[in-house]
């Protein structure tokens, strides 16, 4: 009598190594997906595990997987299809201003084309919102962005607290333009990367006291009411202190956008 062998059954993606099992399944499950799609693991065009494998995979329930294909759907990385499964989208269809979704994406950026763009946009936004400061800011808003630039001359040789006053001599040109969106979208998108090696850079004395520099030019646009003077100047800044971070990474790029 003859014997068939079974059937070879499809492997199953190994499991995330997680230390200890999360509180919010959905989440986890969430993240470890945004990432192994960012990583090309699940390439776009292609379809997300069975919800079966998927259940086997994380050792969870359908409605747990149901809950974490729903949020993928709600960041722009998958589309389910009848008849078709889970299929991944396009990268030009994730939610870039998701912070999972950023992250992850900066996490497996080695050209550093997605801060590039971070950076553009952030230029824009900033300058935009400098030339309106230089109509509008009031007296105070002019003595604090004095204080803190003298101030910033004092910490050159102090990174951290530096760093922390140039956040705030930012912060208050924001203010004080009232554009709370711009603000918002710029405060979203530094939130993901401040604490970024291949963003943040090398800095030390010598980076601060030219960075420093593009903030005095800033101030002494926006207190003489020079709108385009201040934009260039929040331009100008911004640009160099990207390219100068850039070349520390290996790479001194160029932005031309």
């Amino acid at each position: 009598m003859t014997t068939t062998s079974p059937e070879p059954t499809a492997a199953v993606p190994a499991s995330p190594a997680w230390a200890r099992r999360p509180t919010n399944l959905a989440k986890a499950i969430t993240a470890e997906l945004v990432e192994r799609i960012v990583r090309g693991v699940h390439p776009h065009g292609s379809t997300l595990p069975p919800e079966p494998v998927l259940c086997e995979m994380f050792s969870v329930s359908r409605t747990v997987v149901r809950e974490a294909v729903k949020v993928l759907q709600e960041k722009g990385l998958v589309q389910v299809r009848q008849g078709a499964g889970t299929v991944v989208t396009p990268p030009v269809a994730w939610n870039m201003l998701d912070e999972t979704v950023l992250a992850a994406t900066i996490a497996e950026d080695e050209s550093l084309a997605v801060l590039d763009d971070l950076v553009v946009t952030r230029r824009l936004l900033e300058s935009d919102m400098a030339q309106v400061a230089a109509r509008v800011a009031d007296q105070d808003t002019l003595d604090r962005l004095r204080a803190l630039v003298d101030r910033m001359d004092e910490l050159v040789h102090d990174v951290p607290a530096y760093h922390e006053h140039d956040r705030a001599f930012h912060d208050t040109i924001m203010r004080a333009s009232g554009n709370r969106i711009a603000r918002g979208v710029v405060r979203a998108l530094e939130s993901q990367v401040i604490n970024t090696a291949s963003y943040v850079g090398v800095s030390g004395l010598e980076f601060c006291q030219a960075s420093n520099r593009g903030h005095r030019r800033i101030f002494e646009r926006i207190a003489a009411r020079d709108e385009a003077g201040a934009a260039e100047a929040t331009f100008t800044h911004i640009t160099e202190a990207w390219l100068v971070r850039r070349a520390a990474a290996g790479d001194p790029g160029r932005l031309t956008r």
